[in-house]
């Protein structure tokens, strides 16, 4: 009889799960919004996509196909991640912004297993400059050089910032925002595998600064983040703002915020369909026979790491969620809006729907943005019976 007596139970928890898991599953994540920061407005729409420069050396140029307006396009640079050189793996982000009415570049300024880290910045500075040059005078992409935003991704982030810092010297306009989704890939110092950072001080004091990471895989993203903005030490603290996105498992799918999370593949906007334009002629110099090229000089960083390569392939195969629209899409949409109207970053951190992820299909609130304006750096007290004149001992990076 005993048995008997326990059958039911099992069968009442065994529903009881059944139950909760449904429950679970039944609940989805919210949507796109149809309008506004991140939404969807602009249905029905097309993108002028292009490629400029030459096989090597290409940016991609992205714009919606309709007449420009008459201030001019504002200009997006979306600079990729380590390894992931096709625009087609932030397709999805892209496509929006171009929608939006943005111009978007995609400078493409590694060639896997051919391009060392520490060039990286260089090679950057130069496609952007040479495609700007580009389109200046073209009426359908029409540049707007004073509404000018630089999105980094893991290894993009510090490249965006040594961009900002090098701007002026290197005949580039001055962005009036950088957002590093999931900062990464920085060189400890100048012998370690990475980005070098330079000189962060001398970024614009009227830069605003926003930089996301999300909650899996957090501790170097989390880092490298505190890292610029501190070493961004021109830029004013309310300038300054540090997000973190948060997984949320209560409905299905899951929203997962790891560092590939911020790429959302998209096949209209693959490499290989955007037609380089044909070279120009080229004229027949003399050539001095006993001049030869410099050498190709291979080096280990040219190459991708293990797991860089495993990295690489979750961004290629990224798609998009909640975290894509209402984390990275809403945030920097209007974070680009407060840097272009001048604004600091107190009025996006005090606005409750920069931080408002919505609510899962059952009305269950998706767990919202940490939004953290970082502290500015302490100063030291002065060290009691140092003989004057004596040097002070060097301040810890």
């Amino acid at each position: 009889m005993r048995p008997l007596l326990r059958l039911p139970r099992v069968v009442l928890l065994t529903l009881g799960l059944a139950a909760a898991q449904g429950g679970a599953e039944a609940a989805t994540p919210p949507p796109q919004p149809k309008e506004g920061p991140g939404g969807a407005a602009y249905a029905g729409q097309t993108v002028t996509k292009r490629a400029l420069g030459r096989a090597g050396a290409v940016t991609f140029a992205f714009y919606a196909a309709t007449p420009a307006p008459a201030q001019g396009r504002p200009v997006v640079v979306f600079l990729h991640a380590w390894g992931a050189t096709n625009p087609q793996a932030y397709g999805a982000w892209i496509e929006h912004l171009a929608k939006s009415g943005s111009l978007v570049l995609f400078p493409r300024f590694q060639e896997v297993n051919r391009t060392r880290p520490a060039d990286a910045s260089t090679l950057a500075a130069e496609l952007v400059k040479d495609a700007l040059a580009s389109l200046a005078t073209d009426p359908e992409a029409k540049p707007d050089m004073t509404r000018v935003a630089l999105i980094g991704h893991l290894a993009g982030v510090p490249i965006a910032a040594n961009l900002a810092a090098h701007a002026t010297e290197t005949g580039l306009p001055v962005p009036r925002l950088i957002f590093g989704a999931m900062p990464g890939g920085i060189a400890r110092d100048d012998k370690a595998r990475g980005i070098a950072l330079h000189d962060l001080a001398r970024i614009a004091p009227g830069t605003l600064i926003v930089t996301v990471i999300g909650d899996r895989d957090a501790r170097a993203a989390d880092l490298a983040a505190r890292r610029l903005l501190r070493e961004a030490s021109g830029v004013p603290a309310d300038r300054k703002l540090f997000l973190r996105a948060l997984s949320d498992d209560h409905g299905f799918p899951a929203l997962s915020a790891t560092l590939a999370s911020p790429a959302g593949n998209n096949t209209a906007y693959d490499a290989a369909a955007i037609k380089l334009p044909p070279e120009p002629p080229k004229e027949a110099a003399p050539r001095d026979p006993k001049q030869k090229p410099p050498p190709f000089r291979w080096s280990a960083d040219m190459a991708l790491t293990g797991e860089q390569t495993t990295l690489v392939a979750q961004i290629n195969a990224a798609g998009t969620d909640s975290l894509d629209y209402l984390a990275y899409w809403k945030t920097f949409d209007m974070a680009a809006a407060a840097a272009f109207a001048g604004q600091d970053a107190t009025a996006l951190k005090n606005n409750p729907r920069f931080t408002d992820m919505e609510r899962w299909s059952d009305g269950w609130p998706v767990r919202r943005l940490g939004a953290e304006t970082p502290r500015p750096p302490a100063e030291r007290p002065a060290a009691t019976g140092t003989a004057p004149g004596a040097a002070k001992p060097p301040a810890r990076r």
